[in-house]
């Protein structure tokens, strides 16, 4: 596999609501696309100014690029946890298959790009119908289309520019589910990284964090929080001892607002990386105006994000 270098290289009622695959997508993600393009623009016309003076190489990153297609289907056997969350809660079809656009978004902005573009995807079909649809940007732009996995990209992105501190990255992650692990997020501290990425507070994890505090998908709850069993419990859930006939009984209650106090952990974790995070992200919403993903970025540079929060409040 090549290496990223500065070289040219070589609920209750358990059912699916069905929805038009046409419908998929829906207004959610153009407005996480619209943000989005309108920071990758402002991220070209800062740094095009600089990248001559100190020798810069930019990097864009998308962990999950997708084949570039409305008609894209979200679900395979590798993702058994989303496929178990179908089986158990009511979840509709524009909660689970964002349409995946970015990459000619990102292509198409009419100024001095990126040195290189990587697009990785773990699913190969996907990664080659994009190759395809991308091939008339091919000729004087650097794009390497990896199909692998996110986390395993990332850490290989994150030793490069350890190794070499001309280098500087866009990442973009906006998984449907928690694909995303903690350890991944980690390995880019240091680094001159601005990250956008998707955190799937309603659609997954609020589903995972169960009223009755079962957590039965513990483990991934932790690798994707970075946090372990016990914190999680404390700071989800709240305790209280009820007096009943028998005696003293603990009760314990899911705490009020939980999609806010989840993209309020993520929030925090980042800011364990990165210096600076997205206080308020952006927040998407269904069809049935219910908040199902944050939208945050995550930067070294305090004007990154202080450009994101002004996206974000437009």
């Amino acid at each position: 596999m090549a290496e990223y270098h500065e070289t040219e290289p070589q609920s209750d009622s358990y059912h699916i609501i069905k929805e038009p695959v046409s419908s998929w997508g829906g207004a959610w993600t153009e407005e996480k696309l619209d943000a989005f393009e309108k920071y990758v623009n402002a991220y070209l016309t800062i740094m095009n100014k600089y990248r001559m003076q100190y020798n810069w190489k930019l990097i864009y990153f998308d962990g999950f690029a997708g084949s570039g297609s409305r008609q894209e289907t979200a679900l395979d056997g590798d993702n058994q946890l989303m496929l178990d969350l179908i089986n158990e809660h009511q979840v509709t079809a524009d909660e689970l298959t964002p349409y995946k656009g970015a990459a000619e978004r990102v292509l198409n902005i009419k100024q001095t790009g990126f040195d290189y573009y990587y697009f990785v995807d773990k699913d190969e079909e996907s990664s080659k119908q994009l190759k395809e649809k991308l091939t008339s940007f091919c000729d004087n732009r650097h794009l390497e289309f990896r199909h692998s996995d996110a986390n395993t990209q990332v850490s290989e992105l994150a030793n490069a520019m350890h190794n070499n501190s001309k280098l500087k990255a866009l990442v973009l992650l906006d998984p449907f589910g928690m694909q995303v692990d903690w350890s991944s997020i980690e390995n880019l501290k240091g680094t001159g990284t601005d990250l956008w990425i998707l955190i799937p507070t309603g659609v997954i994890v609020n589903r995972l964090l169960d009223r009755k505090c079962k957590l039965t998908h513990i483990d991934k709850l932790t690798s994707f929080f970075g946090k372990d069993e016990d914190y999680l419990r404390n700071y989800f859930y709240n305790s209280r001892q009820e007096q009943t006939l028998f005696g003293n009984v603990e009760v314990v209650e899911k705490v009020k607002g939980p999609i806010n106090k989840i993209a309020g952990l993520y929030i925090q974790q980042m800011k364990t990386i990165f210096k600076y995070a997205t206080e308020e992200p952006l927040v998407l919403y269904n069809t049935r105006h219910m908040p199902i993903f944050h939208f945050a970025c995550a930067s070294n540079n305090a004007a990154a994000v202080k450009i994101a929060h002004e996206i974000i409040n437009k």
